[in-house]
This record gives C-alpha cells, structure tokens and sequence, in this order.
C-alpha cells in the first residue's frame, strides 16, 4: 500500500494526482466549503480514478452525495458500471485515527485492488507531516 498527501486549501485548483489510480482518497476537511467548489473537487477525484472516498471533519456528509453526484457526471451513465463506480462513506461521530485505520484495512472496492491511499487535507494549513504520521500509527490500532 502506498500513501500519498495533498493539501487543499477552499477555493484553490486540485492539482495533478499523478500516476497512482485507481485508489481510495480520505478528505480531511478542516472547514466548509462553498458547493461549487466542493462540486469541481468531486469531479476532480473522480477523474483522477478515485475509486473509494472517505470523508470526515466539517460538513462530511455532503461530499458523500457530492462525489456520487460527480461519479454520475464523469460516467455519463445513470447506471455506472460497477468498475467505475465510487464507494462514498462518510464518518461525522468517529476519531479521525478510526477513519485512517478504516482506509488502511476495511475500505475494499468490490471490483478493483486499491493500493494507493490519498490522504487530501482542505483547508488553510498543510499538515503533511502531522498526517502521514497520524496515517502510519492508526495503522498499528487494534480493531
């Protein structure tokens, strides 16, 4: 498993993922965002062969219907084959270690082998190093 960190902060383009899709994305979102915004990002990560998106922080239920919306977009299908479809969780009453550890051992597509997590921070401040961290230790959590 390979894990990688974008920070994003609201408002500002998505960059290039790079060559690791399909994989699973955690949004970590340290704030609200406005709905267009969050609507581009969706379509984003699921162009760039975001396959299982976990969010968790501020207002993560929305990104759950925003990124399905998104999968529906860039499909052009009402009924997405299901090699392109993108499981959606999201996780408002859990500690950010469970979500990590969700990602790391329980977050399976049914269809593809997902061996890249992308850990996307939006909000204001880049937390690389405090994520990563935070990503490697929930992976030593006992379930």
């Amino acid at each position: 498993m390979t894990l990688s960190y974008v920070h994003l902060p609201a408002g500002s383009q998505p960059p290039a993922i790079g060559e690791v899709e399909p994989f699973k994305a955690v949004l970590v979102l340290q704030q609200a965002v406005a709905n267009d915004w969050q609507d581009q990002v969706s379509e984003w990560l699921v162009r760039s062969g975001c396959l299982y998106m976990m969010a968790w922080g501020v207002e993560c239920s929305s990104w759950d219907d925003s990124v399905d919306w998104a999968n529906h977009i860039v499909t052009g299908l009402d009924d997405v084959p299901d090699d392109q479809f993108v499981m959606t969780t999201w996780h408002d009453d859990e500690p950010l270690a469970e979500v990590f550890w969700y990602a790391g051992f329980t977050a399976h597509h049914p269809m593809v082998s997902l061996e890249h997590v992308a850990i996307i921070d939006i909000g204001p401040t880049n937390r690389e190093v405090e994520m990563l961290e935070a990503y490697a230790a929930a992976q030593t959590l006992v379930e």
